[in-house]
C-alpha cells in the first residue's frame, strides 16, 4: 500500500519554537514501508517500487500490518554520518547477485520518523506527538531499523550540532500536526546545512537553463565540477549571457563553452567523492 508522503517546506534558517519538535535530516532517500498480510513492499516518494533493492529491510516483519514513513540510508561506520552516494549505489543496483553483495558490503538502514497505518487503522489525522509515542512503543524487527531521534523546541541548538558534524540539516515539525498526504506544508520545515564554494562558469546548456561549473586544481587548471541549474534569476542570467558572448571558445550539440573568466559563489549539499558539486545553487557573481 503506497501512501503519497507529506513534503517539507523550506525555512529561511535555523529556528527554535516550543510548538515544534526537531529531528536531524537523514541524507538518504524517502522510503514508505508497507506491510500487509505478511507481505512487505517498499516505495520511493514517487511510488517507485524498490523492494528488491533492500532485502535487509523487506525481509524483516513487524507483528502487525503497518505503514511507515522514513529515510533509507547507508551510514559510514567511521563517522556515523549518512553516505548519500552509498545509498544511491544501493538504489541503482538491479542484478540480484549485485544486490546481495551490496547488502553485505553497504548495509542499508531504515530511519523511521512517522507511522501512517497500524493494525488497519489510519493514523494520519492524529497529532504528530501521538504518532511519535506509538512509534516509540514498537519493537523494531531487526538492527536495520531505527527511529529518528528528536528534541523539543531547541532547533537552533540541534542545528549547531548538525553543522559541527557535517550532517545534512534539521527538520522542524509542529508537534500537533496531522500527516498531510501528498502536500508540502509549513507544518514541516527543513533547514539545510549548506556548504559554499567558489567556481568558474565554463559554459552553458543550449536546450534549457544550466551553467557549467569548474574549479581549479592544484596546478591551476580548471576542471569540470557540475552544472548549476538553480538559483539564478532573470537579472543574473541576462548579465551572464551579455558578457559570455565575447568569451565563447566552442560548442557541440548540447553545450556552448566559454573561457573561465566569470566566477560565481554557489551553495551545495556537499562534494561528491569524485570531486563534483552536489546540488549546486547559484548565490552570486564574484567580481
Amino acid at each position: 500500500m503506497f501512501i503519497d508522503p507529506m513534503l517539507l517546506a523550506t525555512a529561511p534558517g535555523p529556528f527554535s519554537d516550543p510548538r515544534f519538535i526537531f529531528e536531524p535530516k537523514i541524507d538518504g532517500h524517502r522510503l514508505i514501508y508497507s506491510q500487509q498480510d505478511g507481505t512487505v513492499r517498499l516505495y520511493t516518494r514517487h511510488n517507485n517500487d524498490c523492494t528488491r533493492q533492500y532485502p535487509e529491510i523487506a525481509d524483516a516483519l513487524f507483528p502487525h500490518d503497518i505503514v511507515l514513513d522514513g529515510e533509507i540510508a547507508c551510514v559510514d561506520p567511521a563517522t556515523g554520518v549518512s553516505d548519500f552516494e552509498a545509498v544511491m549505489t544501493r538504489f541503482q543496483a538491479k542484478r540480484a547477485d549485485k544486490i546481495v553483495r551490496l547488502a553485505a558490503t553497504l548495509p542499508a538502514y531504515y530511519a523511521i520518523f512517522d507511522i501512517l497505518m497500524y493494525k488497519g487503522e489510519d493514523m494520519r489525522r492524529r497529532p504528530l506527538r501521538e504518532r511519535k509515542e506509538l512509534l516509540a512503543s514498537l519493537k523494531m524487527p531487526s538492527s536495520s531499523f531505527g527511529i529518528v531521534p528528536h528534541v523539543e523546541g531547541a532547533g537552533e541548538a540541534l542545528f549547531a550540532q548538525i553543522e559541527a558534524r557535517g550532517m545534512e540539516g534539521v527538520v522542524g515539525k509542529r508537534a500537533d500536526s496531522a500527516y498531510e498526504t501528498g502536500r508540502r506544508s509549513n507544518s514541516w520545515r527543513k533547514v539545510i546545512n549548506w556548504t559554499y564554494a567558489d567556481v568558474y562558469i565554463t559554459g552553458y546548456k543550449k536546450a534549457e537553463f544550466g551553467w557549467l561549473a569548474g574549479v581549479a586544481d592544484e596546478t591551476g587548471k580548471v576542471r569540470p565540477a557540475g552544472i548549476i541549474e538553480l538559483g539564478a534569476g532573470p537579472t543574473e542570467r541576462k548579465a551572464f549571457y551579455g558578457v559570455s558572448k565575447a568569451l565563447v571558445t566552442g560548442e557541440n550539440r548540447n553545450f556552448v563553452y566559454v573561457e573561465p573568466k566569470i566566477r560565481a559563489r554557489v551553495k551545495i549539499r556537499n562534494w561528491t567523492k569524485s570531486g563534483l558539486l552536489r546540488s549546486p545553487v547559484f548565490e552570486e557573481f564574484i567580481v
